[in-house]
C-alpha cells in the first residue's frame, strides 16, 4: 500500500480510503471484519459523515460500538467525517453553530476526543466564510479537529474560503471514476469545439488547482458509471471498457477492481480513492490497485474505452 505525508498535516495517508457510509445495517462482528481486512491490506484511514446512516450520525456510532478502540488503537487509525449537509431539508448549512454542534455530536458518535480531518460537506450557497472560519479556529484550538478539507467544491469556492479561513484546505473530496471523469476529460478536450467534454464548467481546471494548492483529491464512487448509475466493473454496456479492465487485470495477476483503482492512482496528482463497498474481499482487491505502476499507453487505453474522446 503506497503511502504518503498528507500535504500540510502530519498525517501519513494511504492512498486507498475505506468510506463506511453503509455499514448501518450491518452487525458488529461484520463492521470488524470490514476494518480489519482493510487493516490488513494498509488502509488505517477511514471516511464518515454525520449524514451517513438512517439518522444522523449512525454510521459514525455504529463504527464506534463495534470497534470500541483503546486509545493506542485510535491513534493508529485516521478518521475523517463531514458536516454541513442538513437531511431534513435537504439544505447546506455551514453557519459557525451548526458546524461546532455537528462536530460535538460527531465526537460522541464516534466516541474519540478529536477528528483528524473535517470537511465541509458539499458548498453552501448561503456560506458566510468568516463563520466557517471563526468555527475551524475554535475547533483546532479545542483540539477537537486536527485539518480540515472540503468536498465537491470548486477552486472559486475554496478560493473564497482560503481568504478567511487560516488553516490550510488539505482535502477536496471529488466524484471521480474511469467512466464519470469530466475533471480529466475537459482537461484534455479543452478548446474543441462540438465536443460536449470540452465545455469547461465551474469546475474546470480542480485538479490541476488542488495539485498547485497542495490540496489531496479523494475520489469518491470510484467504481460508479455516472451519478446515479450502477457500477461499470462487469456491466454488459461497458463491455469494451470491461475488456481491456479483465486483459489488464490477468496480465499484472489481481482482480479487475484493482485495475479500476490504480487508474485513479497511477495520476501524478496522487489523489486517494475511498472506498464504498462493504465487502471485505472488494477491499482486498481494490487495495492491490495502490502498488500497480499502470504505463501511459495502459492509462490512455483505458479512458478511450470507457468512451471518453482523445481529440
Amino acid at each position: 500500500m503506497k503511502t504518503f505525508t498528507l500535504p500540510g498535516t502530519d498525517i501519513s495517508a494511504p492512498n486507498v480510503v475505506l468510506g463506511l457510509m453503509r455499514i448501518a445495517d450491518k452487525s458488529d462482528e461484520e463492521i470488524r471484519a470490514l476494518v480489519r481486512t482493510a487493516r490488513d491490506v494498509g488502509i488505517d484511514f477511514v471516511d464518515h459523515a454525520d449524514i451517513y446512516g438512517r439518522t444522523t450520525h449512525e454510521c459514525e456510532r455504529r463504527f464506534a460500538e463495534a470497534m470500541r478502540f483503546t486509545p493506542s488503537e485510535r491513534d493508529a487509525v485516521t478518521i475523517q467525517t463531514k458536516a454541513g449537509i442538513v437531511r431534513e431539508g435537504p439544505y447546506y448549512d455551514h453557519s459557525y453553530e451548526h458546524l461546532i454542534a455537528t462536530v460535538e455530536e460527531s465526537l460522541r458518535a464516534l466516541d474519540t476526543d478529536r477528528i483528524d480531518i473535517l470537511l465541509l460537506h458539499r458548498p453552501d450557497a448561503l456560506v458566510e466564510p468568516e463563520e466557517v472560519a471563526r468555527a475551524f479556529d475554535e475547533l483546532e484550538a479545542a483540539g477537537k479537529v486536527r485539518a480540515f478539507g472540503v468536498s465537491n467544491h470548486t477552486p472559486g469556492q475554496i478560493e473564497l474560503l482560503r481568504r478567511y479561513v487560516r488553516q490550510p484546505i488539505v482535502v477536496n473530496q471529488l466524484q471521480l471514476s474511469i467512466t464519470h471523469a469530466p475533471i480529466i476529460a475537459q482537461g484534455l478536450t479543452a478548446n474543441i469545439m462540438g465536443e460536449p467534454e470540452s465545455v469547461t464548467l465551474d469546475g474546470g481546471g480542480i485538479i490541476d488547482y488542488c495539485r498547485l494548492h497542495d490540496i489531496t483529491v479523494q475520489a469518491w464512487s470510484p467504481f460508479q458509471s455516472g451519478i446515479v448509475d450502477g457500477v461499470f466493473l462487469g456491466a454488459p454496456e461497458h463491455a469494451e471498457l470491461n475488456a481491456v479492465i479483465d486483459r489488464l487485470a490477468a496480465e499484472y495477476g489481481v482482480p479487475p477492481i484493482a485495475i479500476a483503482t490504480a487508474w485513479i492512482t497511477r495520476h501524478p496528482a496522487r489523489m486517494q480513492v475511498v472506498l464504498g463497498t462493504t465487502t471485505p474481499e472488494r477491499v482486498a482487491g481494490a487495495a492491490q490497485g495502490s502498488d500497480i505502476p499502470l504505463t501511459r499507453p495502459e492509462w490512455y487505453e483505458l479512458f478511450r474505452a470507457a468512451g471518453h474522446r482523445i481529440p
